[in-house]
């Protein structure tokens, strides 16, 4: 290991150091600590230092509860000193390599940087990836349209301030700020929708590849918000109107619950992104089909199995009845201002495909949270914008016997190649199988990166998606493209959303 790499950036030098063939900064303040008069604000700028900031180490993550989801020894959390980034590179030149801006999932709520190394793209690649830190649940997704001197969203404006460090600081670590894509799974992909409809975001990236999240036409919700916050001061015992005392409040007051995803939730997240009228005035969606990012390549998908994933959470909940199957459907369907009589009709469309009612709902859930929200985001793009594809993961996990499928989450190692030589939580161990389909996956991560266009010699030609063509690569043993797979499934939500 060498620690004698030093960059000079706008607030002053840092050291990093070189490992295996990738140059690593690890823990990189880019706004100031949100503490005190700060909680619950927009990122403020970083006061600059002096010395030679040693940048060696990861910084402590935000403020969080346990995640089942996560592996290894926990990272310590600070609200202090979390606002941090992480860049891997393998040159300090002037190469303008294609920069790819990492943002975390975990329902907004969990998760951090520490567990996505980016030397694995770095040097399949040549390009530069950025991996960022920032406020989660109450901390970073508060609305409270009724206290003064608060501001909504600001994880969100979090992810926006250390896109602005990177556009001025990146072309130090060999990396083009003309060249950014931001990708992200999960919270984080639905963090990249609400990015695409932001004024403030304007102009700091160019390319999105978004992961199984997107923007659900009954999410965003100011008046579900205002309850989440209603109910938290009442707990606390704050009357509405005193920022004083709730800046006083210790930050692990404000962990956020983890969700329960094994049933229906009709009101979604505890805690996300929110419309309101300054940082994020309109409905990502809508703003969407508007135009308001048609300057945009968008690289866009899901997972099969997306909701397997929550069942290892309950393994009670892998047992369903027939009578929970309708119940859930009609959660749904009230929630969606639908006749009952829908419920059924969206049943009876699932059984063609699906053997059991857990497989059933399993689906519908899937479709419901990740995959038709993505597919309503492709279709407005696509108005506007040819560079617009989409991909499914099909690759089923050997995980528990098979019966998690391509769960949520199930793309990670892939882009990220990390593949332990056994199996470890939800990441399947590196065999012959697995590294190929990585590479594929890498390629077309890293090709989107470069020029907007996921093509590469090692797939098939996937053409751009839109209504009339739907092409969608299927990452899988064989990857193939199909036109509008499980049509007969999408078609059921026309009219719902």
């Amino acid at each position: 290991m060498e620690n004698d790499f030093i960059v000079d950036t706008t607030h002053g030098k840092i050291r990093g150091y070189s490992r295996r063939g990738v140059i690593k900064f690890k823990g990189i303040p880019y706004a100031a600590p949100p503490v005190g008069n700060l909680r619950f604000k927009p990122p403020a700028p970083i006061e600059p230092w002096n010395s030679v900031l040693d940048t060696t180490e990861y910084s402590p993550v935000s403020i969080q509860p346990p995640s089942t989801l996560e592996f290894g020894e926990p990272m310590p959390q600070s609200e202090a000193e979390c606002l941090t980034l992480n860049i891997y590179t393998q040159r300090l030149d002037n190469g303008k390599r294609p920069v790819m801006f990492w943002i975390h999932g975990g329902g907004f709520i969990t998760g951090s940087a520490v567990i996505y190394d980016g030397a694995r793209l770095v040097l399949r690649g040549d390009v530069v990836v950025v991996s960022i830190n920032y406020r989660l649940g109450y901390l970073g997704f508060f609305y409270m349209p009724d206290m003064p001197d608060t501001t909504a969203n600001v994880g969100l404006l979090d992810m926006i301030a250390a896109l602005e460090w990177v556009k001025e600081n990146i072309s130090k670590f060999g990396g083009d700020p003309n060249n950014i894509t931001i990708f992200g799974e999960s919270a984080g992909s639905v963090a990249i929708a609400s990015l695409l409809a932001m004024p403030s975001a304007k102009g700091l990236f160019h390319r999105a590849i978004l992961q199984s999240g997107a923007a659900n036409k009954y999410g965003f919700n100011p008046v579900s918000a205002i309850k989440v916050y209603e109910e938290l001061i009442q707990e606390l015992g704050i009357e509405k109107g005193d920022i004083k005392a709730l800046r006083k409040v210790p930050a692990e007051k404000f962990i956020a619950p983890p969700i329960d995803r094994t049933g229906f939730r009709a009101r979604g997240l505890r805690v996300g992104p929110v419309v309101d009228k300054k940082t994020l005035p309109d409905h990502p969606l809508n703003a969407i089909s508007e135009g308001y990012a048609k300057h945009i390549d968008i690289f866009i998908g899901s997972n099969l199995d997306e909701n397997k994933l929550f069942l290892m959470q309950n393994p009670k909940a892998l047992e369903l009845t027939e009578d929970r199957l309708y119940k859930t459907a009609n959660e749904i369907m009230r929630m969606t201002k639908q006749k009952e009589s829908k419920a059924k009709e969206l049943i009876d469309g699932y059984r063609e495909l699906r053997k059991t009612p857990r497989d059933i709902v399993d689906a519908i859930l899937a479709d419901y949270t990740f995959r038709i929200p993505s597919i309503r985001l492709a279709e407005e793009q696509s108005k506007y914008q040819k560079n617009v594809y989409m991909y499914l993961l099909t690759w089923q996990s050997p995980l528990g016997g098979g019966k998690y499928g391509a769960m949520h989450t199930l793309d990670l190692p892939f882009v990220f190649n990390i593949l332990p030589d056994r199996d470890v939580g939800t990441f399947p161990r590196k065999t012959e199988e697995t590294q190929r389909l990585s590479e594929q996956m890498m390629d077309a991560w890293i090709a989107f990166a470069r020029s907007g266009n996921p093509n590469h010699e090692n797939i098939p030609d996937l053409p751009p998606y839109n209504k009339e063509n739907r092409a969608t690569i299927l990452f899988d043993n064989e990857i193939t493209i199909k036109q509008d797979p499980y049509g007969n499934e999408r078609v059921l939500w026309d009219g719902i959303f």
